[in-house]
C-alpha cells in the first residue's frame, strides 16, 4: 500500500451529476480507498443538512460543508465559523435594495421566503422546459432546494449566503461593494440569464477548512488531495498537495488545479484515485 493519504471531495459535478445520479465507480473509489486505510472527506458548499441521503451513505470520514464554514472529522467538531449577526443583517440589506433572490444557510437547512423559493422555482422550470437535462455534466445541484422559511431563521447561525440577480454583472458588483469583508464567489446553478454567486466571510474557505482539519489530524497538506468543478474548490486546490479539477469544470479553473481528471460521467474520482494510488485498478 502506498503511504496513507486524505482526499477532500466536492459533492455537485464530482460525487453528483445532475444533483441524483451518483457512478458506481465513485462509490467503489471512496470505499475502496478507505478500505485501504486512506481518509475520505465530503468538501461541499452544501450545508449539512442539504447533503443527499445517497451521498451519506457511501460513507465518510468526516465533511467539510457550507464552503467551509464548517467541519467535521469522525463525530468531532473541527470548524464553526458562523457569520456574524451583524454581517448577516448587511447581506440581506444588500439583497433586498437591489431585489436580488437570496438563500440563506445554518448548518442544519437552507432557508428563504416563500416569495424567493416561488420565483426560484419558477426560473428553474422555464430553464428546463428550453433546455432539458443538458448532455454535458451538470456542476450545481437540480431542482428547487428544500427551504425553511425565512422567518424560521436564526441570525445567528447563518454559515453562508446564495444569492441570483437578473443582471449578467450581478456578482461581478457583489464582489466589488462587499469585498471589504466577504468572500464572493461565482456560482454554478443553472437558470436562464443573470448570474448568481456564494458568500462567506474572508478568510472562510474550503480552502481555511481543510487546514483546520489537516491540523486536527496531524496531517501534512502534501498528502492531502482536492477534486472539485467550482469557483469555490479554488483555494481547496491551493491548500492541498494535489488539486484536481473534474473534466466538466470551466476551462479556466483547470487553470488553476494541478491537474485535471475525467468528468464526472467518465468515472472521474475513480480515475483520481487510481492514479494516485488510493485504489488499485
Amino acid at each position: 500500500m502506498t503511504s496513507p493519504r486524505i482526499a477532500f471531495l466536492d459533492i455537485d459535478g464530482t460525487i453528483l451529476d445532475h444533483g441524483k445520479a451518483v457512478a458506481a465507480s465513485t462509490i467503489a473509489a471512496i470505499r475502496g480507498a478507505r478500505a485501504a486505510g486512506h481518509l475520505v472527506y465530503l468538501c461541499t458548499g452544501r450545508a449539512a443538512g442539504a447533503i443527499p441521503p445517497e451521498v451519506s451513505a457511501i460513507g465518510f470520514d468526516g465533511a467539510v460543508t457550507n464552503g467551509g464554514a464548517y467541519a467535521t472529522s469522525g463525530e468531532e467538531t473541527v470548524v464553526a465559523a458562523t457569520m456574524p449577526r451583524a454581517a448577516v443583517q448587511r447581506l440581506m440589506a444588500y439583497f433586498e435594495e437591489r431585489g436580488l433572490l437570496f438563500f440563506l444557510q445554518t448548518d442544519a437547512a437552507v432557508h428563504a421566503s416563500p416569495q424567493v423559493q416561488r420565483k426560484f422555482g419558477v426560473m428553474l422550470r422555464r430553464w428546463e422546459s428550453a433546455h432539458g437535462e443538458p448532455d454535458e455534466p451538470q456542476t450545481a445541484p437540480q431542482g428547487v432546494p428544500r427551504t425553511r422559511d425565512l422567518t424560521e431563521l436564526d441570525l445567528d447561525r447563518v454559515a453562508k449566503a446564495v444569492f441570483l440577480g437578473e443582471a449578467v454583472d450581478t456578482v461581478a458588483r457583489a464582489q466589488e461593494e462587499l469585498g471589504d469583508r466577504f468572500h464572493v464567489v461565482p456560482g454554478s446553478m443553472p437558470l436562464p440569464g443573470g448570474s448568481n454567486g456564494e458568500i462567506g466571510m474572508h478568510g472562510t474557505t474550503k480552502g481555511s477548512a481543510i487546514a483546520s482539519v489537516l491540523d486536527h489530524l496531524g496531517l501534512d497538506r502534501s498528502v492531502a488531495i482536492g477534486v472539485g468543478d467550482s469557483w469555490n474548490d479554488v483555494e481547496m486546490f491551493q491548500v492541498c498537495g494535489t488539486g484536481i479539477a473534474m473534466g466538466n469544470a470551466a476551462p479556466e479553473l483547470k487553470t488553476l488545479a494541478d491537474e485535471t481528471t475525467t468528468s464526472v460521467r467518465e468515472d472521474g474520482v475513480w480515475n483520481a484515485f487510481v492514479r494516485h494510488g488510493l485504489v488499485a485498478v
